[in-house]
């Protein structure tokens, strides 16, 4: 658990097994219990797309936004979209035409340099896959993007559709506009057959959960300061074998708490250094 405006580790709890909806319930219900002793309230969690959260955090929260975390639904639907993509580049090599061995005859040398520059073309559309995806791209990548999709009306409708995902988690927007932009873009893409199936995430509950920051300044679209402390330990366990016993986690966990907690202190402590030496008058005229 991790304050998401600071940064800062709230509570843990290490297991050695995978967790259940129970264990969920009981660290939340301790959690919840350290709230009440000190009258705070919670407004607002965000989660990832795991579904062992909603029940509980409704039990002990029903006021409180629950918000699914952005980067983990944008990603489910960033697989889909490269997913779609890989499918549509099978189909454009299938129509490439096949030729026996050695060289090909003269009446077929202009179909064989075709296939050539089609086969060229699917590769570049395996290699710059990664356009379709970005969030932000240059005015080179867009005119490249551009001479890859000429003639191919899906492959451009792909990814205008991740550019509407995109805007959909802008925060110049409301919760309300977001879901009626989402319905729309649903919509759109059941019109197109061939991509319909392959982007069957847009579909998911999940992304109108993503949606619930727009309507709170203060709650976090992401997860990732959760995220950022437990990718520090489980590197710290790939090198350090003594790291990956639940015990010693339990101590390094608490030894990071107990850090932060002395931090403003400490950086007090180090200003309050740096102003007298820097006042200090030289010893030497």
């Amino acid at each position: 658990m991790v304050d998401n405006r600071r940064y800062n580790r709230l509570a843990f709890r290490v297991l050695d097994h995978d967790p259940t909806e129970a264990d969920v319930r009981d660290f939340l219900k301790a959690f919840k219990g350290q709230l009440d002793k000190r009258g705070l309230k919670v407004k607002g969690v965000t989660t990832d797309g795991s579904s062992l959260y909603p029940k509980v955090l409704k039990e002990l929260w029903p006021e409180a936004r629950h918000q699914l975390c952005e980067f983990h639904v944008i990603k489910e639907i960033t697989k889909a979209v490269l997913h779609a993509l890989a499918v549509l580049r099978k189909e454009l090599t299938a129509l490439i035409p096949k030729f026996g061995r050695g060289r090909p005859s003269k009446e077929q040398q202009f179909v064989a340099r075709k296939a050539k520059r089609q086969k060229e073309r699917v590769a570049e559309l395996f290699e710059h896959r990664y356009l379709f995806v970005r969030h932000h791209l240059t005015k080179a990548q867009r005119q490249q993007l551009l001479r890859l999709t000429r003639g191919l009306g899906q492959l451009r409708r792909l990814r205008q559709i991740m550019d509407e995902v995109y805007r959909l988690f802008d925060r110049r927007c409301k919760t309300q506009t977001a879901v009626q932009k989402l319905a729309k873009l649903r919509r759109r893409v059941r019109r197109f057959k061939a991509l319909g199936h392959a982007l069957n995430k847009l579909n998911s509950p999940n992304l109108e959960k993503a949606l619930e920051f727009l309507d709170d300044k203060l709650l976090g679209s992401t997860s990732n300061a959760v995220e950022r402390g437990n990718r520090r330990f489980r590197k710290a366990q790939s090198s350090i074998y003594g790291v990956r016993t639940k015990e010693h986690l339990e101590q390094r966990l608490a030894l990071d708490m107990h850090r932060e907690q002395r931090a403003p202190k400490r950086r007090q402590t180090m200003k309050t250094l740096h102003d007298a030496r820097s006042h200090r008058k030289p010893a030497h005229p």
